[in-house]
């Protein structure tokens, strides 16, 4: 019933938040500090685990001052080139009407390709980008929530052993997961101002003990990376993996700006996030320095001993809300794929009357939750899970800047040279850190290989079974007019009112008009041939909501169009057609067909696909919900299609 349109055909609407006047100071700050406690979550507590790992890891470097401040030289320069270069000075500007992210960016592209072989090319490497972003969310609750409660083993480790510290952190998912249902809107404003006491905690600890060892400074200067890769060879390439682990929030800068617009987000960067994760980074390697033992977990050993468990606590809130932001990040990837064709309709609920953005989807937040958990028994430590965090988003990184090139050289025309360089320059750093990342397959690395594996196979079968479906519907297709002809030679009983027949190719007369008429021999005396299609723009101007046609003898072509972060609701929008009377939409009876698709070995898919998609087809929300159709006025009418 939906169908995919280029953008260039509805022109989008503001983006709900990203578009606000930034010349209202107090609106603009407001956005800034949300920005704090959504978008820079997860980045905000990667220093629980990240200058650990490269000490206390499994490929643990000795804690000499060459490693210290070599490791610190990688991180101040991932941060300054990965996130305030790359992502907060050029990714941020590859925005689809206002909204941002994998999906989004593959959007904007796939119509602009000069050649099938590009558009397939985008559509594959967007989809693989999306399908490790899934793996990400579910390995990013895991980590950030262990790594905080083991805590406590530093705390007490005669009371908090292993299996205890797991129990903690399995009752905390539960509870995190469990809360979805309930929306966050009423605790998502106080997100915000707890982050930003979290990177301010950050910040005083990090100058506390800077200012123990002022010289640990001297690791701006990136020779010491240079010296740390002589001196270490393989071994040092190894720790890219890890250092990786403090850029691994990128990604959410990008897909947030629908929400918080591009300058708030730039704003909470360079005014608290980058300078408090620097300084802390900075005072972690003063403490190893100082005290080489420290290594088991830094960041809590910065705390004075009193502050400890208090610190504890602060540290699991903030990896709850950075856990949050990434649970929420999923549903909304989730609206996009299904609104762009690459997934199954899902049950979605809205947890908030006033916040469109406030969704939530208990599929997707169900198979999270058992990720997550399974993942906090089955690796048992943050420094295990470690291994697979990395990949997972270095792979992503990787396909947005491939997606980045395409369009700064095929769509804004920058010269080719300069978009070469680009590319080149960024994905030598990304493909670096792929590289040490990817020596972790055995040890983890393997889980988020394996589930965005089985992700791209579960979009790009939906995506594919619904192209051959379509073909198969198209080929045995007659076109209106001609059925309206034909109907003019014997015509059917008409009865009073208005019926609408829900058609993926409005073009078309649907299987169920026909259908209904072969075996009812009725018409209703208004037909209403109804297409809802999909723009590849978040938003569509109401003003180009419905597209009408008067084709006669009591028959209507419509044509209803949706962003791809909207939601179809068709009594709502046909509500604007002349032919429909007043409270006429309350008496509309509504046709749909529910085709039975039988696998078959003709040419389309393989047979294990086309059964796939078949099983995915009977297992989809119902057209009736996804549309918002009153169940007591719609007919649904079956037919077997043979894939």
């Amino acid at each position: 019933m939906t169908s995919a349109i280029d953008a260039s055909s509805a022109e989008p609407a503001p983006p709900v938040h990203g578009g606000h006047d930034a010349s209202d100071p107090r609106r603009w700050k407001l956005l800034a500090l949300g920005a704090l406690g959504v978008v820079y979550g997860d980045i905000g507590t990667s220093p629980l685990y990240s200058v650990r790992e490269c000490f206390h890891g499994p490929h643990a470097l000795d804690v000499t001052e060459g490693n210290v401040l070599g490791v610190l030289s990688l991180i101040f320069w991932a941060l300054t080139l990965v996130i305030s270069v790359k992502y907060l000075v050029f990714i941020l500007r590859a925005d689809n009407h206002g909204e941002g992210g994998i999906l989004a960016l593959m959007a904007l592209l796939a119509p602009a390709g000069k050649g099938v072989a590009r558009r397939t090319w985008v559509v594959v490497l967007g989809l693989f980008g999306a399908a490790f972003l899934y793996a990400d969310g579910m390995i990013t609750p895991a980590i950030s929530v262990l790594s905080a409660v083991e805590g406590l083993r530093l705390a007490a480790p005669d009371i908090f052993k292993t299996w205890l510290v797991e129990l903690i952190a399995v009752a905390i998912l539960v509870g995190l997961f469990r809360l979805q249902s309930r929306g966050t809107a009423s605790v998502g404003a106080l997100f915000g101002p707890f982050m930003l006491f979290w990177f301010l905690l950050l910040a005083v600890l990090g100058v506390w003990h800077i200012a123990e060892m002022p010289s640990v400074l001297r690791a701006i200067n990136p020779m010491y990376a240079v010296d740390f890769f002589m001196e270490n060879d393989w071994e040092g390439f190894l720790i890219l993996g890890t250092v990786f682990l403090v850029v691994t929030g990128g990604e959410a800068l990008y897909a947030d700006i629908g929400h918080f617009g591009i300058l708030p987000i730039r704003a909470s960067w360079f005014a608290v996030v980058f300078p408090s994760l620097l300084l802390n980074y900075f005072g972690q390697g003063s403490l190893l320095l100082r005290d080489p033992s420290a290594a088991v977990h830094p960041l809590f050993e910065m705390a004075p001993d009193w502050a400890l468990y208090p610190m504890i606590a602060v540290a699991t809130l903030a990896a709850v809300m950075a856990s949050q932001a990434v649970i929420t990040g999923s549903f909304s990837l989730t609206l996009q794929a299904i609104q762009l064709g690459y997934c199954p309709r899902l049950r979605i609920d809205h947890t908030s009357s006033d916040q469109k953005g406030q969704i939530y989807i208990p599929t997707v937040n169900r198979a999270l939750m058992i990720a997550s958990i399974a993942l906090v028994l089955g690796f048992q430590s943050s420094s295990n899970l470690a291994a697979a965090y990395g990949i997972a988003i270095t792979i992503t990184m990787v396909v947005t800047t491939l997606l980045f090139y395409v369009l700064v050289h095929h769509y804004w025309k920058w010269p080719t040279w300069v978009a070469v360089l680009f590319a080149g320059f960024f994905l030598g750093i990304d493909l670096a850190f792929f590289g040490a990342n990817l020596m972790k397959v055995f040890h983890g690395g393997w889980f988020p290989l394996a589930i965005a594996a089985a992700i791209y196979v579960l979009m790009s079968t939906w995506q594919d079974g619904r192209r051959l479906l379509a073909e198969r519907l198209r080929a045995s297709m007659l076109s209106t007019e001609l059925f309206v002809a034909d109907l003019l030679t014997k015509p059917p009983i008409r009865v009073p009112g208005v019926a609408v027949f829900m058609s993926g190719n409005p073009m078309g007369t649907p299987l169920a008009l026909r259908q209904n008429v072969a075996h009812n021999h009725v018409l209703h005396e208004r037909s209403i041939i109804l297409g809802v299609q999909t723009a590849e723009a978040p938003h569509v101007e109401e003003s180009n909501r419905l597209e009408t046609e008067e084709i006669g003898e009591g028959f209507y072509r419509a044509t209803l169009r949706y962003g791809f972060m909207e939601e179809p609701n068709v009594p709502r929008d046909l509500t604007r057609m002349e032919c429909l009377g007043e409270n006429e939409i309350n008496t509309v009876s509504y046709y749909l067909g529910r085709e039975t698709l039988l696998a078959t070995p003709r040419s389309g898919m393989y047979m294990w696909r086309e059964s796939l998609f078949s099983f995915l087809s009977r297992n989809a929300q119902p057209a009736t919900l996804f549309f918002h159709l009153p169940a007591h006025q719609v007919v649904e009418i079956g037919a077997q299609v043979e894939l």
